[in-house]
């Protein structure tokens, strides 16, 4: 049997699925597609998992989500999905609410996303073992709700696209626009969560992701799903036998030929791209590993702020070198367990390690007063600080994206009245910083971009003034998800942003146009779409 019948036969089978064997293809189809997700890059399996989604819509939107098998094309009838045969349909009138093609799809859409986001995001529930004598009964309730609601928006991509499935093969085109369509909202709404954006799968190896430069992650999410979904999906479709070889060659190079102008153009871009370096400057980079459950205990505060400044002042070797030759050394998200500036003490501390034109860059909490009739005396940030000679605070950044749940209660007072925290547990949660966000001007580096944990995985919001960085600088705690996926998402994430915005080079079309770029290919992508489908009724 040859792999394009082969091919076909499989079509035709998922096409065929009903009941819990249609949600079980899709649950098992989504989750598959994790692989081509960090830290594993098993993009190929895409070729696999979205072909199934679109052959299941098929099932449900050809033929209606009800009809009995009978009424499915057999494998000896293949040449019905190509228009010349159509199989009889039940009226529509004669379906329940249920099972009406738009509804059916957005359930097979919403079980797809679902096995999705349940192993690319079980990592979340880590963060609720850390004090798991409060948090863990909550963990099931993280790990599932979720999930479950991000699937929300494919199960609405998937039937908004059902609504204007065919036959032909553009219905996979339609499929691409919603989902990435989707993909953005889910980037934006309600805060934003765009954490494995499917665009991801086009952003490994290193050649591969300069694409992003061109077109946002949600660009690639575009062309992600034309790459892996359309040319299986053509390579199913029955054809006459004088013209299944050249449909053959077709989605060899559909699939193909965009992959290597992307590997190609991005090698080149690697190649003749300048190594810029700003000279004179040595940086030092300090984690210390604090077990998260014991970091915010008052008895350790004074142990874990020294073990930072002996670490500081330690060489990959383990040589106590004074910071000889260090200009900047960098402490994470949080690093000190209390307010360093209302402690006079720290300070001096800091002061007395720091050696002349040496600088702390460090993640910590800062409190200021709170304006009169605020609920609280005071307003706390999750911000960037920058300490100089005798621990002077040289410069500053407050977080302007929150964690939700993390970091601060959707409709705080109210959850807090019936006892809920966030995971933080700071009554009233964090404050928000300025917004646009500033650069941060520290001496002796070009202007940064600050970013605080998750912050930098919103691709068009790392740079939000007119003024470009010279580089990103992330501070973060990924202690709170041990050593799971998340952090290692976490850290690809934020490559892809200093690929997106890098100041070595000119400015590429995303740093200059932001998701006007996804708007112009999407936009695109829409007008080839309709323009095919008024072709066909032609």
């Amino acid at each position: 049997m040859s792999a394009k019948v082969s091919m076909k036969l499989l079509a035709e089978r998922v096409r065929r699925l009903r009941g819990w064997r249609r949600r079980g293809a899709a649950l098992a189809a989504g989750a598959a597609s994790v692989l081509a997700m960090p830290p594993c890059f098993v993009w190929p399996v895409l070729w696999v998992t979205l072909p199934v989604l679109v052959w299941l819509i098929d099932g449900v939107s050809l033929n209606g989500a009800a009809s009995p098998p009978d009424l499915i094309p057999s494998p000896g009838a293949l040449s019905d999905l190509d228009g010349r045969k159509q199989p009889r349909r039940r009226a529509h009138a004669a379906l329940r609410w249920y099972e009406h093609p738009p509804i059916a799809a957005a359930e097979i859409g919403w079980w797809f996303g679902f096995g999705y986001f349940v192993p690319g995001l079980f990592w979340v529930g880590e963060a609720f073992l850390v004090e798991a004598e409060t948090f863990a009964p909550l963990l099931p309730f993280a790990v599932t709700l979720l999930p479950a609601y991000l699937a929300l928006y494919w199960g609405a991509a998937t039937g908004l696209a059902a609504c204007l499935w065919s036959r032909r093969l553009h219905r996979v085109l339609w499929l691409a626009l919603t989902l990435s369509a989707a993909e953005w909202v889910r980037g934006h709404a309600l805060s934003g969560f765009p954490w494995n954006t499917l665009g991801y799968a086009l952003t490994y190896p290193l050649a591969l992701m300069q694409s992003a430069a061109v077109l946002g992650i949600f660009g690639l999410a575009l062309l992600s799903l034309m790459i892996f979904a359309l040319p299986p999906v053509l390579w199913s479709e029955p054809t006459a036998a004088t013209t299944a070889r050249g449909r053959t060659a077709c989605a060899l190079a559909l699939a193909l030929v965009p992959l290597a102008v992307m590997g190609l153009a991005g090698q080149i871009r690697l190649a003749l791209g300048p190594q810029v370096t700003v000279p004179g400057i040595k940086l030092r980079i300090v984690q210390a590993s604090v077990p998260q459950r014991e970091k915010w205990r008052p008895e350790n505060q004074q142990r874990i702020f020294f073990d930072q400044l002996t670490l500081s002042a330690t060489d990959p070797s383990g040589t106590m070198d004074g910071l000889a030759g260090v200009t900047h050394v960098i402490w994470p998200e949080a690093a000190m367990p209390f307010l360093p500036l209302d402690h006079p003490e720290a300070r001096a501390s800091i002061g007395r390690a720091l050696p002349q034109g040496t600088f702390l860059i460090t993640g910590a909490l800062r409190a200021e007063p709170a304006p009169p009739g605020a609920p609280r005396p005071r307003r706390v940030f999750n911000s960037i600080l920058v300490f100089g000679q005798e621990g002077s605070l040289v410069a500053s950044y407050d977080k302007v994206h929150l964690v939700p749940f993390g970091e601060y209660l959707p409709l705080q007072p109210l959850l807090e009245a019936i006892g809920l925290r966030q995971l933080t547990r700071l009554r009233g949660g964090f404050d928000v910083g300025p917004t646009p966000r500033p650069l941060l001007n520290v001496p002796r580096l070009p202007p940064a971009a600050p970013l605080i944990c998750y912050e930098a995985i919103f691709a068009a919001a790392v740079v939000e003034g007119s003024e470009r960085p010279g580089l990103l600088l992330n501070v973060t705690n990924d202690g709170w998800f041990g050593d799971t996926t998340g952090p290692r998402q976490h850290l690809h994430q934020a490559r892809v942003r200093a690929v997106e915005v890098p100041a070595a080079l000119a400015p590429p079309p995303y740093a200059r146009l932001g998701d006007i770029v996804f708007l112009g290919l999407w936009l695109a992508g829409a007008a080839a779409a309709t323009f095919l489908e008024l072709a066909q009724k032609r």
